[in-house]
């Protein structure tokens, strides 16, 4: 009897394990998480990290307000907000999570009825072409959109590859059915983005054009090849330009209707159909940065039938293959929320070439990758902390390719930096450091290199004695950035030591002493803005002496970028042993971690900052912005490990949640999902560039890491609960592990840790 119960013991747990392998994670996925208020998620369909990113627009706000910055325009960053009413239209470029925006390309609108070609205003139905909307006939899954247009009956449904957005609608019995092509439509739009549009009409069911922007990428052109399931019977345009001072001697033609071109600043086009009840008209969206031949071949290489279904099933699969990297075991929310995770983790960076590996580099030639692919959308001040450690974790190809992007970009920059934050073939500067550096030092560390790594640190040394940028040259001679010469210049310098500590670390690696000497030297410039008269980080002047106003609550003019001097002052992830020395030693360091956490921040501390707010805070703790994503880890480098435990398992139900409204900040290409998913799993890279993960309390029952190397590394969780948050042992590979954190390599050469949990600390 013993052994019978024996063997149904082990064939229950083979039976578990099968089922996780089989089990379909994209059930898991709700790209809608993250749409209502702070996330500026869209819900709108991609493939992972791909070029096209295919979804609605629910408003047309633009930029510009009576000459002014419109702070309206904030909500719209990804295009698409819960609480709106209307769809404007759906377009092919997209940013997730970001704070800033640009993009929101070619938007499509189908309609049916009297032709209308502008948008109109979302309180006046009928107005234009928008329609009214429902979450109850909206669906939003993995490489799937599907929602109902109420104005005018049509089904609309949207899924992609990964140069190729492709539509359908399903339309009502009309002989007025229309495909609006809006050229002017743009996310974070103004009068005079569009430098230039062009589009060809090549037969009666093929379109090619292009683009040009003048955003937050200032040179930005993409290019586009539209083809119909369905020839349209006509065609027309309508150019809403200023007057012309010059236009040549185009006005022979009729260029409104029927004709094969138009170009201009702002235009809008529309193709005409006669449909049946229920016909579906679908298109297919190719899209370059190289040429409309290009767009063509993209489309032509990745979407050559016009099967639906197949191109939604095949794009799911990609997801399902990534989503499986990572295989958990716990609750159907903790499962939304890790698998909804994973997937906004694995939207950006995004794809930047064509099929042929050609894609425009920064210096607006046409450049091909040579052996490696090339990405987009570098959100460094936000990725380096989290998701690009994830990434050389289950992404080592991927992000390694990342940093030859990164180093491609260097080659070509004129002004011979690494990026800060780019998108398509431009920089934007924004935000401040130079993080490219730790995302490169971290891979170097972490031995996932497929680059010159000496060429890499060259690359980075460049970037940081890169003089005229952002105060570096004072930063350099003084070992500060003065606050006459920056409005951010504590924060700044902050990051800067942070970022020389891994350009320190990276040339240590590759025996560069010289290199190592410099950057480890001019990584604790840190302690020169800490004030120990008032035990914070704070503006220091030019003569050495600290400024006298100053509230270290405030996030305005007081030294620091998206942040305030109680969290800025946690900012020495490369050295806590020193800032705990620093602050006083570690009561009096443990007593100031606990103050951020417990005491409360008044809303008039943050009330002129659009990327904080009350959704993303705990106390005085911004876990809705980047700064402070490794503070709760602190408390490992003191005799309180515990309270980290506590922390962030009291972090995780509160900023994540699998609703709409279920992010308590900015997703920014994938940071916080990041933090969710490194804190989920039990441990977290505090300061990336080192090897070290610092281990916490794991808030999943049980997870497989299934490696690109063929191993496995599992982590066992004992006695899991809501209650049970505190560590009472560790177990690494059957030995007890008797510290704080574990090694990179002891995750990637596979083995096992086990957790065993508790409602009391140790």
């Amino acid at each position: 009897m013993k052994r019978l119960f024996t063997a149904l013991l082990i064939g229950t747990a083979v039976f578990s394990q099968a089922q996780t392998k089989t089990e379909k994670l994209v059930d898991y996925v709700n790209p809608i998480i993250g749409t209502q208020r702070m996330g500026h998620t869209y819900p709108g369909a991609t493939v992972p990290f791909g070029m096209v990113q295919l979804s609605p627009e629910t408003d047309t706000a633009s930029y510009e307000k009576d000459g002014k910055y419109n702070p309206d325009v904030y909500k719209y960053c990804a295009g698409y907000q819960y609480d709106d009413k209307t769809i404007v239209g759906f377009s092919h470029t997209h940013f997730s999570g970001t704070g800033h925006s640009d993009l929101g390309d070619f938007l499509i609108m189908p309609t049916v009825g009297e032709l209308k070609l502008n948008p109109g205003v979302a309180d006046k139905p009928g107005s234009g072409y928008r329609s009214a909307f429902s979450h109850q006939n909206e669906v939003s899954g993995a490489n799937y959109y599907k929602v109902k247009l109420d104005a005018n009956n049509i089904t609309a449904e949207l899924t992609t590859t990964a140069r190729v957005g492709f539509h359908q609608y399903t339309f009502p019995k009309s002989d007025q059915s229309h495909i609006i092509l809006d050229l002017m439509a743009g996310i974070y739009n103004y009068p005079d983005k569009n430098v230039w549009t062009y589009l060809k009409v090549v037969n009666d069911s093929t379109v090619v054009g292009y683009r040009q922007t003048n955003g937050w990428a200032r040179t930005r052109t993409l290019y586009f090849a539209m083809a119909f399931s369905k020839p349209f019977y006509q065609h027309g345009y309508k150019k809403y330009d200023k007057r012309e001072v010059y236009g040549g001697f185009w006005g022979k033609f009729n260029q409104t209707k029927n004709f094969p071109e138009i170009a201009g600043r702002q235009i809008r086009s529309y193709f005409d159909f006669k449909t049946e009840e229920g016909e579906k008209i679908k298109i297919k969206f190719a899209l370059s940065p190289v040429s409309m031949d290009g767009a063509l071949n993209n489309m032509r290489t990745e979407a050559p039938g016009w099967d639906f279904d197949k191109v939604k099933n095949d794009g799911q699969q990609l997801w399902e293959k990534e989503l499986h990297k990572i295989e958990i075991a716990g609750s159907k929310e903790t499962k939304l929320n890790f698998y909804t995770s994973m997937y906004h983790t694995m939207i950006n960076p995004t794809l930047y070439m064509d099929a042929d590996g050609q894609y425009k580099g920064i210096d607006q030639n046409v450049h091909k990758a040579d052996g490696f692919t090339n990405y987009t959308t570098f959100s460094l001040w936000d990725t380096y902390r989290a998701l690009h450690p994830l990434f050389n974790i289950i992404e080592p190809k991927r992000n390694a390719d990342m940093i030859q992007s990164m180093l491609a970009h260097f080659d070509q920059s004129p002004e011979h930096m690494l990026p800060v934050w780019s998108n398509s073939g431009n920089e934007n500067w924004c935000m401040s450091g130079y993080h490219s550096v730790a995302v490169i030092a971290d891979a170097v560390i972490k031995g996932n290199v497929n680059f010159d790594a000496n060429k890499a640190l060259d690359a980075c040394v460049a970037t940081a004695r890169h003089r005229d940028y952002e105060g570096i040259g004072e930063y350099m001679d003084k070992g500060f950035i003065p606050d006459e010469k920056s409005g951010v210049s504590v924060s700044s310098t902050l990051e800067y030591a942070f970022d020389d500590w891994a350009i320190a670390q990276l040339a240590k690696k590759l025996n560069r002493n010289d290199i190592y000497e410099e950057f480890i030297k001019r990584s604790e410039n840190y302690k020169n803005v800490y004030d120990p008269a008032v035990g914070f980080m704070r503006p220091k002047l030019a003569n050495g002496t600290f400024r006298t106003k100053f509230d270290p609550l405030s996030t305005i003019n007081e030294g620091f970028i998206e942040g305030n001097s109680w969290n800025y002052t946690l900012f020495a992830p490369q050295d806590p042993e020193s800032l705990i020395k620093l602050m006083g030693g570690d009561k009096r360091f443990v007593r100031y971690l606990d103050s951020l956490f417990t005491m409360n921040l008044p809303d008039k501390y943050f009330a002129e900052t659009e990327d904080i707010t009350r959704d993303g805070i705990i106390g005085n703790y911004v876990h809705g912005n980047e700064p402070s994503h490794h503070v709760a880890y602190l408390y490992n480098w003191t005799d309180k490990p515990w309270k980290t435990q506590e922390r962030v398992r009291m972090i995780l139900p509160m900023m994540y949640k699998p609703t709409p409204d279920g992010l308590g900040g900015n997703d920014d290409t994938g940071q916080m999902s990041a933090w969710y998913i490194f804190t989920s799993l039990g441990f977290y890279p505090v300061a990336p560039g080192s090897d070290q993960y610092s281990t916490g309390s794991p808030a999943v029952d049980h997870a497989v890491i299934n490696l690109d190397n063929g191993k496995i590394f599992t982590i066992n969780v004992k006695n899991q609960s809501a209650k049970n948050v505190y560590v009472q042992k560790m177990v690494l590979n059957g030995k007890p592990l008797d510290k704080l954190f574990i090694s990179h390599d002891e995750i990637m050469n596979g083995g096992e840790i086990t957790f065993y949990m508790s409602a009391k600390h140790r």
